[in-house]
Order: C-alpha cells, then sequence, then structure tokens
C-alpha cells in the first residue's frame, strides 16, 4: 500500500472517531428528561385500593385540624365541613377533584430548553433540601452555609445533564432577617440556572415581593403568567393531619399569583406518622389531597404537584434515616400511588444517611434513588448533593450524584426491542460473512453513543491505565470539575442592566462581583 492510501486510510478512521465522539443531537443521546417509568411496584393493585380507602376515610371522618378561615371557608363551600375545630373532607369532594385537577402541565426553564412536561409517568430528576451545612470534603468537616453557596450550587447544577431541576438546597444562613432570606434566596436560584427552580417563602408578603422580582425578570406580569419558571415549596401541613397556618397563607398568595404549587407532607415515620410504612402512605397521601382540593377550590385548574414526602425514623433514636431501605420503598410507594391517582407527582429520594461522598452514600442514594425512579413518579427531589439526612449538602457530590442518576435514568429507558435490535442480520453479517466479532460493525458504530452512556468523571480505565494517570479517584475528579464549573461559568441570562435595576429596588445581597469572571 502506497504511502498516500496509508494516509487517506488513517485520516477516513480519523474523521469516523471524531464523528462517533461528536455530542450527538440531544434527541439521539441514550437518556433524555422526560423518560417513561413505572417498572417497580411495591404496592399491589389491591394494596393501592386498600390504601386509598383508608385515605378516604382519613379525609371524611378525621379531618384535618388548624384551618385558616380562608380556608375553612372555601372547602366549605366546595362541600366541605368543619367540625370541633377539623376540616372534613367527604370522599365525593375528593374524587372530584382528583378527575378535574390540573395534569399535564409544563414546569418552565427560563431558556425553554429546560421544559418540563410532567404528564403522564414522565421522569426527572432535581435537587432539593433546605440543608444548613456545606459538607468540606477535604476538611473532613461541615460549615454553616451561606448565599454564596446557594448560586454556586445552582451554577453547578446548571451545567449537569442529568439534573433536569434546581430546587433550593441550602439555607443561607448569612442572611438574618426572614424577608432578605425568602427574597435573596429566589434571585440567587434564579440568576445560578436558567432550568426551573422551586423555592419556599415564610409569610404571604414575602410572595408578594418575589412575585414582583419574577415580573421583572419575565419582562412582565403577563409573560410571567404564560410561563412561570419559578415553583413554590409549601409545606402547608404539620403531620399529624394539622394545617400550617403562616405555610396556607403563602400557598394562596402563589396561586393567586400563578406560582406552580409543590404540596408537601413530610412526616416522620414513628414520631409525627405512623410507624408501619402502610400507615405513613396513608397519612401522607390524605394530607396532600387535602391540600390538592385546598388548591382546586381557590383556583381550578391551577398546577399543583402531588408531593407526598413521608419520611423514615430510626426507631432506636428517632432521627430521621434518608438512606435507609425503608425510605427506599415508602418514597416509591408513594409515587405508585401518585400514578394510581394520575396525578403529577414528586417524591424525595437520595437523602444520604452518610455525611461525605464515600461508599454509604452511594449505596445509599443508588438504590433510593432507582427505586424512586422506577416508581411511576414525575419528580425526584433530593436526587443529587445531599447527606446527613438532609443537614449537609456536597458541592462534589452533584458531580458524583449527576454520574449516577444518568445511569439510573438508562435503567429507566429499559431495552429496545424491534426487528433492528435483535440483531439477527447483524449475527448474519457476522458469524458468516464476517470477522466473527462485533468490533467494526456498523451496528456497533450507530449503538455506540445512541444506546450506551457513558460517565462523565466515573473512572472504566484498567488498573494498568489508572495508574499511568497518576491513580486518580473519584473525588479528586469531582473537585477538579467543581473548580473548573466555579471558576469559569457564570450565567448571563439576568444582564447587567436588569440586574442594575433589580438592585436598585430590592434588597439583593448577593454580591455582584461574585457573578461575573473577574470576581
Amino acid at each position: 500500500m502506497t504511502d498516500a492510501k496509508k494516509r487517506t486510510r488513517r485520516g477516513a478512521r480519523a474523521a469516523k472517531r471524531a464523528e462517533r465522539n461528536a455530542p450527538l443531537d440531544i434527541n439521539q443521546r441514550p437518556v433524555l428528561p422526560g423518560m417513561t417509568n413505572g417498572r417497580f411496584a411495591p404496592l399491589s393493585d389491591t394494596d393501592i385500593l386498600k390504601v386509598n380507602d383508608a385515605v378516604m376515610d382519613v379525609l371524611e371522618n378525621i379531618g384535618l385540624a388548624q384551618a385558616i378561615p380562608s380556608c375553612v371557608e372555601v372547602v366549605c363551600a366546595g362541600g366541605g365541613t368543619y367540625k370541633d375545630g377539623r376540616l372534613h373532607f367527604p370522599r365525593s369532594l375528593v374524587e372530584d377533584t382528583i378527575a378535574n385537577c390540573a395534569r399535564g402541565f409544563t414546569l418552565y426553564g427560563q431558556d425553554e430548553k429546560h421544559d418540563i412536561d410532567v404528564s403522564g409517568s414522565r421522569l426527572y430528576f432535581g435537587t432539593a433540601g433546605a440543608a444548613v451545612h456545606i459538607v468540606d470534603v477535604h476538611g473532613r468537616e461541615y460549615r454553616d452555609s451561606t448565599l454564596q453557596d446557594l448560586y454556586d450550587i445552582a451554577r453547578i447544577v446548571d451545567k449537569m445533564e442529568h439534573i433536569h431541576y434546581f430546587q433550593r438546597s441550602v439555607v443561607a444562613r448569612d442572611m438574618v432577617e426572614p424577608e432578605d432570606l425568602d427574597l435573596n434566596t429566589l434571585y440567587a436560584c434564579i440568576a445560578g440556572t436558567t432550568k426551573h427552580v422551586g423555592t419556599s417563602w415564610v409569610l404571604p408578603e414575602h410572595v408578594n415581593e418575589g412575585l414582583q422580582l419574577l415580573h421583572h425578570v419575565a419582562g412582565s406580569e403577563q409573560k410571567w403568567r404564560e410561563r412561570p419558571f419559578v415553583s413554590m415549596s409549601c409545606c402547608f401541613v404539620v403531620p399529624p393531619l394539622r394545617f400550617a397556618e403562616d405555610a396556607c397563607a403563602c400557598l394562596e398568595a402563589g396561586v393567586h399569583g400563578g406560582v406552580p404549587i409543590l404540596l408537601l407532607s413530610a412526616g416522620q415515620a414513628g414520631a409525627t406518622s405512623p410507624a408501619a410504612i402502610a400507615g405513613s402512605v396513608v397519612q401522607s397521601v390524605a394530607e396532600v389531597l387535602a391540600g390538592l382540593v385546598y388548591i382546586h377550590l381557590l383556583k381550578p385548574g391551577h398546577p399543583a404537584i402531588f408531593g407526598t414526602w413521608p419520611f423514615v425514623s430510626d426507631l432506636r433514636t428517632g432521627a430521621m434515616s434518608g438512606g435507609s431501605g425503608e425510605q427506599a420503598v415508602l418514597m416509591a410507594a408513594c409515587g405508585q400511588m401518585g400514578r394510581f391517582y394520575n396525578l403529577p407527582t414528586g417524591v424525595a429520594a437520595g437523602m444520604a444517611d452518610a455525611k461525605l461522598p464515600d461508599a454509604q452514600s452511594g449505596y445509599e442514594k443508588g438504590y433510593t434513588v432507582t427505586l424512586a425512579a422506577h416508581s411511576g413518579t414525575n419528580l425526584v427531589y433530593e436526587s443529587a448533593g445531599m447527606h446527613a439526612s438532609l443537614l449537609g449538602a456536597c458541592l462534589e457530590s452533584y458531580i458524583i450524584d449527576n454520574d449516577m442518576l444518568g445511569a439510573i435514568n438508562r435503567t429507566v429507558r429499559g431495552i429496545d426491542v424491534n426487528d433492528e435490535t435483535l440483531s439477527i442480520e447483524t449475527m448474519r453479517d457476522v458469524c458468516i460473512d464476517g470477522p466473527l466479532h462485533y468490533l467494526g460493525h456498523e451496528q456497533t458504530m450507530q449503538l455506540m453513543q445512541k444506546e450506551y452512556l457513558y460517565p462523565d468523571i466515573g473512572d472504566r480505565n484498567s488498573p494498568k491505565e489508572w495508574y499511568e494517570k497518576n491513580r486518580p479517584d473519584l473525588l479528586q475528579q469531582a473537585t477538579q470539575k467543581v473548580q473548573e464549573i466555579l471558576g469559569g461559568h457564570f450565567p448571563a441570562h439576568i444582564g447587567d442592566e436588569l440586574d442594575t435595576k433589580l438592585r436598585a429596588e430590592f434588597n439583593i445581597l448577593l454580591p455582584r462581583e461574585s457573578m461575573t469572571a473577574d470576581s
């Protein structure tokens, strides 16, 4: 073979390698946001019906206490009853609400490429939490979380392919006043990412102030209402079976302001919900359905997420155990109930008890998130970054967990079975006419990136290759990635002019210099 032909062949091979290694169009990637799930079923069909009957019994005959007057008024006008300080929800009212409430809505991003369609059993992974500490993996210490940490986490999530939305994950403990906390939490989140954002508010007047800010960012109130890119995480109940008064007032302000509501019930089994896992499911479902009736009567068709988040206790100590096997099946059962009602559903998983991103963290997050992902839920909150049962958040863990979430989403996708993937002709080519291996076959080349997902920082090298690369570990790789993102990724969708205008009108405390590469 002449040198010219060798160069031509090498060039052709190099071109093919470059083509294979080039980023795929998003619709051709191995996993996508919103893949269909629902293969894991801890509850049988009979179990589901029993849970549902128990839920209806609780709502009708036990009811909820501490309803604010406006809640009592709207529910009683819709067919509920108020007796001895408790608000009761007849089965017919609850079933009518389930039949007619909002379904198939979109959780919008500031960038439409991040819009989330929560219809059916489409699945998305996101963050959440109210951690009060940041995990310092190198000092092996916990420190108070700050507003800057929240903004930095948002920037990291903005770059993570398999984390599809960002809900406030840490408390900015350097914010002294509750009003400053609510406003600056909102701003740090929406400034750090163009993905859909979830946050919470302490008082209804804070909600209204936040809405004014969001109108500016959206361009107008009308534009905000057309594409609300922030949802409200609302713990409107104090388990067991009591309304939270300030949170209900915030809920009403959010509904009137066009904010999608994540209805959260977060009882703790053995403490504020029954120790029996089935009973914990019943109480949580009942509480959230009460909230759904409340919202639907306030504004029929308002977008609301069925957020059953019952937690598990270590009954030896009473401490929350977010990484337990019991937590995994509990959340999966809640996801399954959401699918039974065909409601937009969000559960929480990935809340490792482990204090650091170590082996314990890996196995706890692995099984809790996987079971939730296969349960039929739409949204898995807390799925990345969290430690110490939500007391700590770790920047490096968002990087590590992104790899995990991609792999879990690949299990959700499952196996494509059709005439082409059954591969009879491919076997014929290889076994009868070919080289007796599939390494260079056209099908292998075509599916290399479309069928197979590769970790971003996970190590698949041989021991020899690993040694030659100076034996890196996962945490080192994650640390390097964090440094790259925080040193170079400064989202600019809120431009200088708008930022200046917002700072003139609102008490925004996130330093402007921390939002640019010059910081």
